[in-house]
């Protein structure tokens, strides 16, 4: 199979022919169709995530069709429309009994523990845990774009922020993440404040539901700027980016006994940001990290998207090819673009 591949960290990205996947007796092989290009990627190939053995295949967020099943997968067969979480877990350690597969302790992560998505083909183990089918009136692409981005705001903003009509609700970083929760907030009835320092994202984040926007770049003080507007503080805020600015500021814009979201990954030098604990003690905020989705919970999400009040559709900027994906990857966090980016052209 064609996949793209690294030698090293920071090297040269290249398509090669490698082997085509085997499913494992509990797993499927699944023939991709679309597959995004996300941040996470080029934290991966940047070396920050220490399960990463080279060479490497990169890519997590995928949709396709099964090609091939284990002899003991029960749910699935060859033709099946399917996509995954990024995160598969195991289904019998004690997290995933309680039913937080997102923590499972012997968690898989295509595109990081092992070959992942950038490639005609990946493998997939434990399929009857993890694999999610779709419907068969949605793009590939649309259901790609569910499996990370989508998927985890979801679960930021519907579960751990438990997010209800009314309040206020502030997005800090408007990339794919970000708008991602935007769209989900605005969806259940909050008023919603985009922040980024992109004029562009910030207007497209108007189209999708945001009723305020700020340019971090243009003010001193965004907490300051986020009370005004909501005469308060946030009663949710989101850090849909990951790093030491918009985490500070997220906590600091909360208004008494208001909630934190840590959505975006904080690695490498960033992973213990400085945050404001006076205020978490005295106004008894609340800090929350957010990673993933159960598989289990999709029929959640995907009863929004058919019910028409969620459209991730429209959170996808451009599709690319593979090739393509040699450059954009390692530009990932210039962040360029609006939107996700599809790979759909292997």
């Amino acid at each position: 199979m064609r996949a793209l591949v690294f030698e090293e960290f920071k090297s040269l990205l290249a398509i090669k022919n490698v082997a085509d996947p085997k499913p494992d007796n509990d797993g499927v092989v699944i023939e991709v169709k679309a597959t995004g290009l996300c941040r996470s990627d080029w934290h991966g190939w940047m070396g920050h995530d220490a399960d990463i053995i080279l060479p490497h295949v990169p890519g997590h967020e995928f949709a396709g069709i099964i090609k091939s099943v284990g002899k003991d997968v029960k749910k699935w067969k060859v033709g099946d429309r399917v996509t995954v979480p990024f995160i598969c877990s195991c289904g019998v350690c004690p997290e995933c009994i309680s039913g937080n597969h997102q923590v499972c302790d012997n968690q898989s992560q295509p595109g990081f523990t092992h070959w992942g998505s950038f490639a005609e083909y990946v493998a997939i183990t434990r399929a009857d845990v993890n694999v999610v089918a779709f419907p068969d009136d949605m793009e590939f692409a649309t259901a790609a774009s569910l499996g990370c981005r989508f998927a985890t705001s979801f679960r930021a903003v519907v579960a751990q922020g438990k997010v209800t009509g009314g309040q206020w609700v502030a997005v800090h970083g408007c990339g794919g993440v970000g708008l991602s929760a935007i769209m989900i907030a605005n969806a259940l009835g909050a008023n919603v404040i985009a922040i980024d320092i992109a004029d562009d994202k910030l207007d497209f984040a108007k189209t999708i539901g945001a009723v305020g926007t700020i340019n971090a770049k243009d003010k001193q003080d965004v907490a300051e700027e986020i009370k005004e507007l909501t005469k308060g503080g946030a009663h949710v805020s989101l850090d849909a980016l990951g790093s030491p600015i918009t985490c500070f500021n997220s906590i600091d814009s909360l208004r008494k006994r208001g909630k934190h979201i840590q959505v975006g990954l904080m690695v490498a030098d960033h992973k213990h940001p400085k945050i404001p604990m006076d205020k978490v003690i005295a106004h008894e905020l609340e800090i929350y990290g957010s990673h993933g989705m159960q598989a289990y919970n999709y029929v959640l999400l995907l009863d929004m998207i058919k019910a028409g009040k969620l459209s991730p559709q429209k959170l996808i900027g451009k599709t690319i090819g593979l090739e393509e994906a040699v450059q954009e990857l390692p530009n990932m966090n210039s962040f360029q673009n609006i939107g996700v980016t599809i790979i759909d052209k292997f």
